[in-house]
């Protein structure tokens, strides 16, 4: 049976959907409109009381899945695919799997919201300051992991739900917030990331993902924004 993944146009569902094209598994997208305030309607909140995306529905499992890395973590297990084949790297995976949800993509959340974190236009202005630079090491820290295994991915010689992860992260963090987003020129700066972006935003199956959210052109490096990222 056919997975089912809710959705919103460059949600944090676009990493699912990306490993789900890679897979090549069958499942069908709902669109969650957000404009409409959807993701915290009672039927979205049967599958994730936080009123959060993702949310995969594997008719396999007793309940619903949320939170990014479980998902990914899930789909590579039951897929056999999209992590490294050598069992000893195991621990590597999910290593650098929960670095990308709990750090990375954490601090991003509060760079792109830090309204919620911070209650005046200085204190925003600082958060945001010491995340970006908070950011912008952990991205030095991936770059150096990708050469010290000598590419041409996080994990080596083998594309891995983490790649997916990271890619998104750092297409976002040059969109948002808008107006104050890191510059491009920063993530160019680091080669082994860059071409990692490069070597990913050419393949068929990452290019099918976003086509079947609206989104062209260049994926992870200067990337535009939704043509309609609120449905």
């Amino acid at each position: 049976m056919a997975y089912t993944l809710f959705y919103s146009p460059d949600s944090a569902n676009i990493i699912v959907r990306m490993a789900l094209e890679e897979i090549g598994a069958d499942y069908e997208a709902l669109v969650v409109d957000r404009r409409a305030n959807a993701q915290r309607s009672p039927a979205f909140l049967k599958f994730n009381p936080q009123g959060l995306l993702p949310v995969l529905v594997d008719p396999a499992q007793d309940e619903p899945l949320f939170e990014t890395a479980a998902i990914l973590l899930h789909l590579a297990d039951q897929h056999s695919t999209l992590k490294p084949l050598d069992p000893r790297a195991r621990g590597r995976l999910l290593k650098w799997l929960f670095f990308l949800s709990n750090t990375l993509h954490a601090d991003l959340r509060i760079a792109f919201y830090t309204e919620r974190y911070a209650d005046s236009s200085e204190s925003i202005a600082a958060l945001r300051m010491r995340l970006r630079a908070r950011v912008m090491a952990q991205l030095a820290l991936l770059d150096a992991e990708i050469a010290r295994h000598d590419g041409p991915w996080l994990m080596g010689a083998e594309l891995s739900v983490c790649d997916v992860y990271l890619a998104a992260c750092v297409r976002w963090l040059q969109l948002y917030p808008r107006g104050d987003a890191i510059p491009t020129s920063a993530v160019q700066a680091l080669p082994r990331l860059s071409a990692l972006l490069q070597t990913l935003d050419a393949r068929p199956a990452v290019r099918k993902a976003f086509a079947a959210e609206g989104i062209s052109g260049s994926l992870f490096l200067d990337p535009e924004y939704p043509a309609n990222p609120a449905v």
